[in-house]
């Protein structure tokens, strides 16, 4: 199984985001190895960039936009854009959005002074949406609603985020990856 995350930018601004591609290259890494010991799948994994139009009224991407890139790559593939968007419609609180091998976030551009924390964030919310499709795909009963409940508490209640060092492993006191607490995502 395929796990590609392509992250959207636009010609203006590849020569600027470098540093954050090399984040999100380390991080599809990293959800190699959590999928693997949180789901108990082998995900390959790749990554790369879409060079996409600046955003306007008239020319604008949107969902669907990426679900027909979906399909022309091959849906087999379970792709994840990293958009500078926002879906137009969602269900979920983290503005992500997931189906069938395809899911995707709003990626926010981090400001220099606060990098890690912004990609941490991000990070967070990529952890949801693969929550969601891969117990989709392990036939999980109430997945939507058991992944909405963590995120809850994380948002709400106070609930840690895990938190894991460059190296993968869960590290409290450097953390460089952060997900949500798949402890009652486990099967």
């Amino acid at each position: 199984m395929l796990l590609h995350f392509i992250f959207l930018v636009t010609k203006e601004d590849l020569e600027f985001r470098t540093e954050e591609f090399e984040y999100i290259q380390q991080m599809a890494q990293f959800y190699k190895k959590w999928i693997k010991d949180t789901f108990s799948l082998d995900y390959d994994v790749k990554c790369d960039q879409m060079i996409v139009p600046k955003q306007s009224l008239i020319r604008r991407l949107d969902t669907a936009v990426l679900v027909e890139d979906h399909k022309s790559r091959d849906k087999d593939t379970f792709h994840f854009y990293l958009a500078n968007f926002r879906p137009m419609w969602t269900d979920c609180t983290c503005e992500g959005y997931y189906a069938e091998n395809f899911a995707m976030v709003l990626w926010v551009k981090p400001k220099e002074d606060e990098f890690l924390l912004m990609c941490q964030k991000n990070c967070t919310v990529v952890s949801h949406e693969l929550a969601h499709e891969l117990l989709r795909q392990k036939k999980f009963k109430k997945q939507y609603e058991v992944v909405h409940d963590v995120w809850s508490k994380h948002l709400f209640k106070d609930l840690a985020f895990e938190q894991y060092g460059k190296n993968f492993e869960r590290n409290a006191s450097q953390p460089y990856f952060m997900t949500l607490d798949a402890s009652e995502l486990r099967s």
